[in-house]
């Protein structure tokens, strides 16, 4: 009979990271223990910190440790009824922990949509640290599952509520004061342990619990439908891919857009049309003012201090649109992200306010997209390529026009990516500027017969999206924040 071994430390994060997807297999009825490399008290207090559902034994002077031969925390072995092993896995790793799970029968435990990230490196073992006077620092507990009760603020009589919020809670403007029966009208509509941590919300990594989600979205004038929406939608923006402590904390103009595709967009009320970007429809400004108030209030990014963006955002407020689906003569949006057309995702991408772009008299899809390469090669900054992303929202009249003469998706991003560069003659001169130092590692291209610099890395660094009413023949281009495992990645979840 096969078992698994976990060797763990309480103060790894990756551990922490862990512990939840060893619940899961111990509550399959797969023999779990873990073996603690730390004091009785910590490895207490761990354990009920994470909730833990299967056996830990301490490792004292590591015997343990020392005959597995462990490196890494964690590190999970599976042994058979010989005590020999017969897999050895380091560190976290969604993939290895599913072929865990199918070992013993099971189904898989870790999915891509868990706020998780793929895998993640652990810390060396106990043993093989140096020994020093220190003594064992207190854990960061990031990956609890149960957090506190929200705190309730009984106000005086002559305190108006209102005024209360907006100076306590709010973002320079008014919010809907969250009272106990509001509260728990979310909490209704959406079947959850009001305490149960969604995620932690960088840059400060408080608990976005279920109650805590639910008071920031009846603060936002959100229906209780809506939490459908803002569960997955938390866990997208503390997914570690996203990277919302840097888009957060930057000096940029980012801000997280929120994109909403499939059913859902029409069963809570969405727009995807004229105005899209605006102030239309209360499902897009009320989920949009959630996310970032949930930023605020928890997460910590206040405006005047750790929100460092030089400029700001108008998205700031409220950055929501659904896609228009029913002009969309290809595939949406979420289904470039691997999901089915028929399911319901929601997208966060780190992008700058929308630029314009007009074009009402070109008759064919080159003369349309000529006229967005334009617009793409002032993406962050004029002389600087390679390193950054863009997103198109092409509005319904460009989409027919493109559409018309047999263009795709993949060919729209494949002739954008080809016709967009900046000549080299911009580069001359001795005067400093952004992006000439870099000129090295960029690639030379010819466009329309002019040698220059191609803007993109690689197509899929243009994403294609269509919004927007049928009337104006207008698109929009949102230049990207930092991009890359360094910077910020586009997210999608399924709702």
């Amino acid at each position: 009979m096969l078992r698994i071994v976990a060797v763990l430390q309480t103060d790894c994060p990756t551990c922490r990271l862990i512990a939840p997807y060893l619940n899961k297999l111990a509550g399959a009825s797969i023999p779990v223990t873990a073996i603690s490399q730390d004091p009785e008290e910590v490895t207490n207090e761990f354990a009920r910190q994470m909730d833990i559902r299967f056996s830990i034994e301490r490792d004292p002077d590591y015997v343990t440790s020392k005959r597995l031969q462990v490196v890494t925390v964690p590190t999970l072995y599976v042994l058979d009824d010989r005590e020999q092993v017969v897999r050895e896995e380091p560190g976290f790793d969604k993939k290895a922990l599913n072929e865990i799970a199918a070992l013993f029968g099971q189904a898989p435990i870790a999915t891509p949509y868990d706020g998780a990230p793929q895998s993640k490196p652990g810390c060396t073992s106990r043993h093989l640290e140096a020994v020093t006077a220190d003594g064992t620092a207190p854990a960061l507990d990031l990956h609890s599952t149960r957090g506190t009760s929200a705190s309730v603020i009984e106000l005086s009589d002559s305190e108006d509520p209102f005024e209360y919020c907006y100076r306590v809670f709010g973002d320079a403007l008014p919010v809907i004061p969250p009272t106990r029966e509001r509260v728990d009208q979310m909490l209704r509509a959406c079947d959850r342990d009001a305490r149960e941590i969604i995620a932690r919300v960088p840059p400060c990594y408080g608990e976005a619990t279920v109650e805590k989600i639910a008071a920031n979205a009846v603060m936002a004038g959100c229906r209780p439908e809506m939490m459908r929406v803002l569960i997955p939608l938390v866990r997208a923006a503390c997914d570690e891919r996203f990277n919302a402590h840097g888009v957060q904390a930057t000096t940029h103009f980012a801000a997280p857009l929120i994109v909403i595709n499939g059913p859902i967009r029409r069963e809570l009320g969405f727009y995807s049309r004229q105005n899209v970007f605006s102030n239309v429809a209360r499902a897009n400004s009320s989920t949009g003012r959630a996310l970032q108030l949930i930023l605020l209030n928890l997460g910590g990014a206040r405006p005047d201090s750790i929100d460092m963006s030089a400029l700001g955002n108008p998205g700031k407020f409220s950055y929501c649109i659904a896609e228009n689906e029913e002009e969309n003569p290809w595939e949406p949006f979420h289904v470039d992200a691997g999901l089915t057309r028929e399911q319901s995702a929601v997208s966060l991408i780190a992008a700058e306010a929308p630029h314009g772009v007009s074009e009402h008299n070109a008759r064919t899809a080159r003369g349309v997209l000529k006229t967005i390469s334009y617009a793409l090669t002032t993406v962050w900054s004029y002389r600087f390529c390679g390193f950054f992303e863009a997103t198109v929202v092409l509005g319904p009249e460009h989409v027919h026009t493109i559409h018309r003469d047999g263009f795709g998706k993949q060919d729209v991003k494949h002739f954008l990516f080809e016709n967009t560069g900046v000549p080299l003659r911009c580069y001359d001169g001795d005067e400093p500027g952004e992006g000439k130092h870099q000129r090295g590692t960029y690639k030379e291209i010819r466009i329309d017969g002019e040698p220059c610099y191609q803007k993109f890395r690689d197509p899929d660094s243009i994403r294609v999206l269509v919004a927007g009413g049928t009337a104006g023949k207008f698109s929009a281009v949102l230049a990207s924040w930092s991009t890359g495992p360094r910077g910020s990645q586009a997210v999608t979840y399924p709702i």
